[in-house]
């Protein structure tokens, strides 16, 4: 009968528009929620007469939800390092538990990158949900392995200790006066008898150095050890003597044809015009490649001409290119005073983490208070061939629907993913303005709908009343 067809037409106006109202309803109370996705009903006819002469009979109306996953919201900038968005396509991988994943748990997918350490060290979102990427192995690398979930882990960063790098090469940018006065100890002087490094005032031993050079180093473990260059002027115009040795002495072991702590001894040549003669310096064996090789602390007695770390610092072994020529001034022989103009080296003491940084290629980088930084995990892309068919889950994430198809990982910016963009949180993409139209053109299709079922119930009224 087409008066009841009405009515329950109207009431599939009332389901309808309630739906809709439940979608805009989400969408308002979600305006500042990080990364979601506004929802919008969608009506469609339901028709139950299909012959042309029939008699009509109203069909009503139907609402499917849709969540608009793919829109992008406005990315906003904040404060903290570990908030992150995506620029384009993609989504966070996120679990519910840190540690012990199995391929069988469950992986979620978000835009929500409020992420913070939690008391355990892991990356955790606002909802609870952690942060997965690929780790760094235990030789410094970095594999990103798409095709096997199980290589997706929990990025942590209280694993990472403090950390030093031992120096490898140091450069000396300096000038020794040429008009310096002979010393009168000048004729007494032999590296391996009565040496700079033997030189004690008190005692009355060695023969006091020119001029002295300390340049810091850093051993394995980031301890501070020094190495000196101690230079004493020669009789022959344009050649001092040097020695380089360990200060204190106590911290290497020689072998033999070094005494007190040294570590080199020969001739510094300069040319005429003041500049270094790497070719005719004698201070190295090879002046081409002035190169310091100390040995480990656990290794046997050094050789004659080596040396090692002294057995109780429990160092390991270590090289140390010495550049005297290789600055932009280098070692040079002026006729002005004696000065040390720089002394740069590499290597670092022992620091400790400061501060996580993820950059837009997604690399988690710890960095330390003595300038290190060290790459600990990079963040994993997810991307579906339809995304918008996602299943949401609550915690503004989603999960693998028949809709959606399956995840492809990535990592940022390649692939057709985005590109990670840190210290920033992606908006709700909620506009209260169309919300609010929205929600008044709902109350007013659910008013009418009402009025659908009264008016059918006033007509069945009248039919009714024929009988009487």
């Amino acid at each position: 009968m087409s008066i009841s067809s009405a009515m329950l037409a109207g009431v599939t106006g009332l389901v309808s528009n309630s739906s809709a109202l439940a979608a805009i309803s989400d969408n308002i109370a979600n305006v500042n929620t990080v990364g979601y996705k506004r929802s919008q009903a969608n009506f469609q006819t339901l028709v139950t007469t299909r012959a042309a002469n029939a008699s009509y009979a109203a069909g009503g109306v139907t609402a499917q939800t849709r969540r608009f996953i793919t829109t992008p919201g406005l990315p906003t900038q904040t404060t903290s390092s570990t908030d992150l968005s995506i620029a384009g396509q993609g989504f966070f991988t996120v679990t519910e538990k840190a540690e012990d994943l199995q391929a069988t748990d469950v992986r979620s997918f978000t835009r929500a990158g409020s992420f913070q350490l939690d008391n355990l060290g892991y990356l955790r979102n606002d909802a609870g949900l952690y942060l997965q990427g690929w780790l760094v192995d235990s030789e410094g690398v970095i594999t990103p392995d798409p095709s096997d979930i199980t290589r997706l882990q929990s990025i942590n960063v209280s694993s990472v200790g403090g950390a030093a790098e031992q120096t490898t090469r140091a450069t000396v940018n300096a000038n020794l006066q040429s008009s310096q006065a002979l010393s009168a100890d000048v004729g007494a002087y032999d590296p391996a008898t009565n040496s700079m490094a033997m030189y004690d005032p008190d005692l009355g031993t060695g023969v006091r150095p020119d001029f002295s050079i300390q340049v810091p180093v850093s051993d394995s473990k980031g301890g501070k050890r020094t190495v000196q260059v101690d230079f004493l002027k020669s009789a022959n115009p344009n050649e001092w003597y040097a020695e380089v040795r360990a200060v204190p002495a106590t911290d290497i072991e020689t072998g033999a044809g070094l005494t007190n702590g040294q570590l080199a001894t020969g001739l510094v040549v300069f040319t005429p015009d003041g500049r270094l003669d790497s070719a005719a310096t004698t201070l190295f064996p090879d002046p081409d490649n002035p190169v310091l090789t100390f040995g480990a602390s656990a290794d046997a007695a050094p050789g004659a001409g080596a040396f090692k770390w002294a057995a109780g610092l429990g160092v390991g072994g270590q090289e140390i290119r010495l550049d005297l020529g290789g600055a932009a001034g280098g070692l040079t022989q002026f006729d002005s005073q004696s000065l040390v103009q720089s002394v740069a080296t590499n290597g670092t003491t022992f620091g400790n983490l400061t501060n996580i940084e993820i950059d837009e290629r997604g690399f988690v980088t710890a960095i330390f208070d003595n300038g290190i930084s060290r790459q600990i995990a990079q963040v994993a892309i997810a991307t579906f061939p339809n995304a918008d068919g996602l299943m949401a889950i609550s915690g503004n994430a989603y999960r693998v629907s028949q809709q959606s198809g399956t995840y492809n990982f990535k990592t940022p910016g390649t692939g057709g993913s985005g590109f990670i963009s840190p210290s920033t949180l992606e908006a709700s993409t909620v506009d209260l303005s169309s919300e609010f139209t929205g929600l008044i053109t709902t109350q007013r299709a659910y008013s009418a709908s009402s009025k659908i079922i009264t008016t059918a119930d006033q007509m069945l009224e009248e039919l009714l009343n024929i009988k009487r």
